[in-house]
């Protein structure tokens, strides 16, 4: 198609551009994405193609729904991420004990790694070098202290929900945990060896990315799990009954993607004890973020300023209430402490002025959403003429549905009403694009997307491919079949062949 390379022809440097894939929806054979060669692969994909981005989701331990939203510490990483090939290299592992591992499966196989991950971690640490000097900084660390400490006692109790467990433990007294930590070492010491081992290969990783030229955008979300090190360790920071049950717990109302609302059950925050010290957990946390990442998008960036609480006992969100966040002195706070940070407000949901005033005291870059834009409505934010410089441009997010899929399941009116918004927009950006299909409609909402004014763009891998709604990554409200998207092969600028990102190679 001849207005692709008459477009495209002169981006030859493309360092705004990015592909958002999730590490564990890389190929491999071990059930899951890690960090091993096919991160490599794609990184030098990225860098072929002159891309100067790679996001991911939060690279955090998974728990309840394998969320990358739910975590047992908000600082840890996944330890089924680990790449076994590497423990291997190490001598850690012997070939022959990989096989338990192996997986046909192209979807990421939960209960496999459940079920064998761990035990060949577990195998791998009998033969690691406690001395090393990289583990024995994080066993001084008092964040990673208390998340070991934390997960030895949950394997303790059966893995049981730490608001269970025997009264010392659950309020956590001090003489009874140093008893503990000398008595169960060997435990403790395992999960800080997973947590090593994890930090060692994406260091790794990401040394080798910006070598290329590549910088990664990690993903920070604004709530932490109530089964956490976070909320057992420090649980005057949140909102909890004398029982240390929640009290409250956030959500957000009736929205675009459930019309009872969004019902996450993580507890809120008491923002006026996080003010009384001085904002020291989130200016660790925010520390802790930029070891790992060149940029971080901050999830549900509306929750700084207001933020919806549910009572915990509610079913739905329905009956939530909006309170006051901590606003820009935390960022202030985070300012002062750390500098300037490469920030991206996550501005998504029901905005009004108090959040539209901090993102512009802020000045951080707000997220557009071509997916969301094509309504009718010429006034949408996330037309592309409605995008300004100091945005980052989405076809659309983990949360969406693909842009192929999302095309296939428009009808009628929907339908009409999407074509003929995506055809002005066509014309507003002086681009003639056939819309032959429903597959060349998810092309030219692509190509507005890179089209755009925004300072970055950023392309799912499944819009990438073109792929339809069974490559989604989440449907929120919804558990069982989510974070199981993996591609079924390395990728390589010969898969784009008929594409005219074939462009980007310069």
């Amino acid at each position: 198609m001849p207005i692709r390379s008459g477009i495209y022809k002169k981006m030859n440097d493309n360092k705004d551009l990015g592909i958002l894939l999730h590490v564990s929806s890389l190929p491999g054979p071990y059930g899951i994405g890690t960090m091993g060669k096919e991160a490599y692969a794609f990184v030098d994909f990225l860098s072929g193609l002159h891309l100067g981005w790679w996001q991911v989701l939060p690279l955090v331990q998974t728990g309840f729904g394998d969320s990358p939203y739910q975590s047992a510490y908000s600082g840890s990483g996944n330890p089924y991420l680990i790449d076994l090939k590497m423990l291997q290299e190490e001598g850690l592992l012997q070939k022959r004990e990989l096989a338990c591992c192996r997986s046909l499966k192209n979807a990421v196989d939960y209960g496999c790694l459940f079920r064998e991950k761990y035990a060949i971690l577990r195998r791998a640490f009998s033969r690691f070098d406690r001395s090393a000097p990289d583990f024995c900084a994080l066993k001084a660390d008092n964040g990673f202290r208390g998340y070991a400490l934390f997960m030895a006692l949950k394997e303790a109790h059966g893995g049981a929900s730490f608001d269970t467990w025997e009264r010392r433990y659950k309020y956590a007294h001090r003489n009874t945990l140093a008893k503990f930590w000398r008595e169960n070492q060997d435990e403790i010491d395992f999960w800080l060896f997973a947590q090593c081992e994890f930090l060692r290969q994406w260091t790794a990783l990401k040394a080798y990315a910006n070598e290329k030229g590549v910088r990664i955008i990690g993903d920070l979300p604004l709530y932490v799990a109530y089964d956490s090190a976070d909320v057992w360790l420090h649980p005057d920071l949140f909102k909890l009954n004398a029982d240390r049950s929640p009290e409250k717990v956030a959500g957000v109302p009736p929205d675009y993607f459930s019309a009872t609302g969004q019902l996450w059950g993580n507890p809120v925050y008491c923002w006026k004890a996080h003010a009384r010290d001085g904002y020291a957990w989130w200016i660790s946390r925010m520390k802790q973020a930029f070891g790992l990442y060149d940029a971080v998008r901050l999830d549900h960036f509306r929750g700084f300023d207001r933020y919806f609480e549910i009572d915990a006992a509610e079913k739905t969100a329905q009956n939530g209430k909006w309170r006051q966040g901590p606003g820009k002195a935390l960022f202030d706070a985070i300012g002062s402490a750390l500098g300037p940070l490469d920030l991206i407000a996550e501005d998504l949901g029901e905005m009004d002025e108090g959040v539209l005033r901090l993102l512009e005291e802020t000045g951080f870059p707000r997220m557009k959403v071509i997916e969301f834009a094509f309504d009718g409505n010429p006034d949408n934010p996330h037309l592309p003429k409605n995008i300004g410089k100091n945005c980052v441009c989405y076809t659309g997010t983990h949360d969406n549905d693909t842009l192929y899929g999302y095309v296939k399941s428009l009808r009628g009116k929907n339908l009409r009403v999407f074509r003929e918004s995506l055809e002005t927009a066509l014309r507003e950006q002086s681009l003639s694009f056939p819309l032959a299909d429903k597959k060349s409609m998810a092309e030219a909402m692509l190509l507005l997307a890179l089209k755009s004014r925004a300072a970055r763009k950023i392309i799912p891998a499944q819009d990438l491919l073109l792929l339809d709604g069974k490559a989604r990554m989440n449907t929120p409200a919804t558990l069982g079949e989510n974070w199981k998207f993996r591609l079924k092969k390395t990728l390589s600028v010969h898969d784009l062949a008929a594409s005219f990102l074939t462009e980007f190679r310069g």
